[in-house]
Formats: C-alpha cells, structure tokens, sequence
C-alpha cells in the first residue's frame, strides 16, 4: 500500500476496509499538520481512506522544525519498560500506543524515508543529518503521493449545527463534511507555532471535560539579586544534582535572567511544579559537586586559605565554577549568614544543598510542552472522544507529559498512528452494521 508506515501493521479487518474504501472513499480530516496529526494522517491514506490535513499555520510542522533547532531528538534508545514508565500516571493509558509503535518502529520510519538514525551518548535517538527540515519535507512528499491533501491557514473553530467542521479560512468560514475526524491541536505551549490551546473551551463546550492546561518541561522563576542576574545570565550550573523532596536528578541548568532552567530542571518540572501550586514556591536544592561526599569536600575545604579571597578559595579547593559560586553567595544573602562564618563541614553541606527558592512557573508561551488536556476517561481504547462519535484526539491534546529527552515525540507519532487505525477500525464498523 502506498506511504506503508514501517512497525505499524493493519489488521485483516482494517485490510479489508482498505479495499471497501478504495470504491467509496470515506473522507476523514485531521485537524492539526505535527506530529501526531501528520502520523494519523499517514495510516489513514495507508488504509485507503480520503485524507484532508487542515492546519492554522501557513506551513506544516512548524512546532516540529522548531524542536529540531537544536538537533531533532526523535526518541530514546532506553529499553522500553523503563521508556514507558517516564510517562508516570499516564504510562496505562499511552503503553498499548507506544508498543505497537515503539522506538525501534519510529526508526525503521525515519530511515524509510532517508533519514537514518544514530544513538548519541546519553542513549537519545537523533537523525544522522541533526535536522527536522529534511526528514519533515520526505514526510509531506510521502504524503503527497499517497494522496494526503492540505487546507493550511485554516483554522478550526468548531462545527456547525448539521455536524459539519467549521474553518476559518483566507477566504472566509468554511464548512467541511467528514465521515471522522482526529484533533491533534497540540497543547498550549509556543502558541506562534500553532499551538494555543484554544480547542480546550470548543470541546468543553460539547461536554468533554479538560483537565487545565499547565506548563511542562518548562523553567521557573527566581527572585535573583540584581549583582548574580547581570553577571551569570545565561550561564550554566554543569554536572549538578537537582533535589525537590524525594526526586533527584543529575545534569545540567542554566541561569537565566528571571530564575532557571535546562535539562535538569526540565526533567523535574512536573515536581516543582506541583510543590509551587501547593504551598506557592518551592525550595530545589543544588549540589554543585554531588560526586564528592560531605567528607571529602570538607577535607578540602579545611586547607589553610592563606591570602586568598574567599571566591579563589572556593575555585581552587572545591572545584567550584564562578557561577556555582556566585548561587553560594545568592544562598548566603538570603539567610543572612557570612560564609565565612561557616565551619569547612557547614559550607561543605551547603555546596552540595544550595537552596534555591523558586516564586513561580515560567508562563505557558515558553513551556516546551504542556501537560493537561482531554483525560483518558473521555476517550475509549481508540482514542475517540466518547461524547463525540467520529472525533479522536491525539498528541499533545491528550493529559500526559513527559521528560525531554525524545519521550514527548515519541508518544505524538504513537497516539497519532493509534488514533488513525482507530478510525479505520470505526469506519469499518459502521461499513458493517450498515450492510
């Protein structure tokens, strides 16, 4: 069949439908061009049905490009039950969609459409060229020969009283009839790339409940001095150990002028987000040396400092980097106590416990991603919306969130290609009961 997805097989039932469609071709739209849209989109013509990819951008996959900037980090080579339980509460729900298109799958899809894959060193899966823009214009070529059409600066507004989907167009509101349709909106996050989350009050309205739409994987703000944010803006807290209560995670952070982010930070974000929602800030403890033990940091710290300054001292004895350095004294303001007051084993545990008091999440616009949106009770194992017969929803739409890390991409090509055998398989149901 044309555009055959690699590790995504239909099943004899769908095959048959496949046939069935090719004499009446029922015509499915999917309402969003990333990656889970696009993926939906790609079963869907596999399956041999008639497939209009609507999105508001005046581009395809422009939150895609975006995440490839940086080199596209496609999915993760850690093996898959520890791969699916980076999903936390949600791994019941997304683990069936995730194994029948698992990593390896993903792979195989990439490298079908002449971008190989490589594993870096900390187990991340990126393709060999570091780029989205050339795997994303194989896809739509793909697409565009198995027939995919595609309605770009429309935007989705609703439908009308007869069922029909309602767009915005350049040329004014358009009415679309569909026989299915898949929402793969994406969240709330970089809302310049198309993802503003404004399905969320559309579907409320038709009765589905939406969980509220938070920041994931995103940065949190920091009352910094005026002296530390001129001077170590942008710079990076490296090899450091991150800890809200009982969660630790080792990387790297950066400074940035209204508080802190990065990798680490990332990966902790649905934690302190949560602690900030609670109790209204957070306290995250930095170990800037977290390889050295409380004694052995003491030991070095308990040499003689001679002449120098304290910072010298800092630097020489301890390793420290300026930046770690200047969090010491951040701390120190804070608390009001001298550093040099501090016996060698009291600053030992300091520079492996700075307190760092977080005020706030960083907004939603910045987020990497988004966790809220349509809870898995309202979908049935299909990922059709319950309340809505011939509506299903994938992607970044759903109530999950992930670390960085090639986790959030993988579950948007998983639910977007569960999602489209899921409407293959409604359609030729009701093909049946109709006959």
């Amino acid at each position: 069949m044309a555009g055959f997805v690699p590790g995504v097989h239909l099943s004899g039932a769908v095959e048959w439908l496949a046939r069935s469609m090719s004499e009446e071709r029922n015509h499915v739209v999917v309402v969003g061009a990333g990656p889970a849209g696009l993926m939906a989109a790609e079963i869907l013509a596999q399956g041999g049905a008639r497939v209009t990819v609507h999105d508001a951008m005046p581009s395809a996959g422009r939150k895609f490009l975006m995440a490839g900037r940086g080199g596209l980090n496609l999915t993760h080579s850690e093996p898959l039950p520890g791969f699916l339980a980076r999903y936390r509460e949600a791994m019941p729900h997304l683990e069936a969609a995730i194994e029948a298109f698992p990593p390896t799958a993903l792979r195989d899809w990439s490298e079908a459409l002449g971008q190989p894959t490589f594993v870096g060193s900390s187990g991340r899966v990126f393709p060999k060229t570091f780029k989205a823009s050339p795997l994303l214009r194989a896809w739509l070529r793909r697409l565009d020969s198995a027939g995919v059409h595609f309605a770009l600066r429309h935007r989705w507004t609703g439908w009308d009283e007869g069922g029909r989907l309602l767009f915005q167009a350049p040329d004014g509101l358009r009415r679309v009839e569909a026989d299915a349709n898949v929402l793969a909106l994406g969240g709330a996050s970089w809302p310049r790339l198309g993802s503003d989350g404004t399905w969320a009050d559309i579907l409320a309205a038709r009765g589905v409940a939406i969980s509220e739409l938070r920041p994931a994987n995103s940065g949190f703000t920091v009352a910094w001095s005026d002296i530390f944010r001129n001077r170590f803006e942008g710079q990076p807290l490296k090899g450091v150990a991150l800890t809200i209560g009982a969660h630790t995670v080792r990387g790297e952070a950066i400074i940035t002028r209204t508080g802190i982010e990065g990798g680490a930070i990332y990966a902790l974000s649905a934690e302190l987000r949560e602690a900030l929602l609670d109790a209204g800030q957070a306290t995250l403890s930095v170990a800037l040396r977290p390889e050295l033990t409380i004694e052995a940091l003491t030991t070095r710290l308990s040499a003689q400092r001679g002449k120098q300054s304290f910072s010298n001292f800092l630097r020489k004895a301890a390793q420290i980097s300026p930046v770690g350095i200047g969090l010491i004294q951040e701390a120190a303001i804070v608390s009001g106590q001298p550093l040099a007051s501090l016996s060698p084993s009291g600053l030992a545990c300091l520079i492996n416990a700075v307190p760092v008091q977080l005020t706030g999440v960083a907004p939603i616009d910045r987020a990497i991603s988004t966790a809220g949106g349509i809870p898995f009770s309202e979908l049935d194992d299909n990922f059709m919306l319950r309340r809505l017969p011939g509506t299903f929803a994938a992607g970044e739409m759903l109530d999950w969130e992930a670390p960085t890390g090639g986790y959030l991409l993988q579950a948007s090509f998983a639910t977007g290609a569960a999602a489209g055998k899921g409407v293959l398989k409604w359609l030729e149901a009701r093909t049946a009961n109709s006959e």
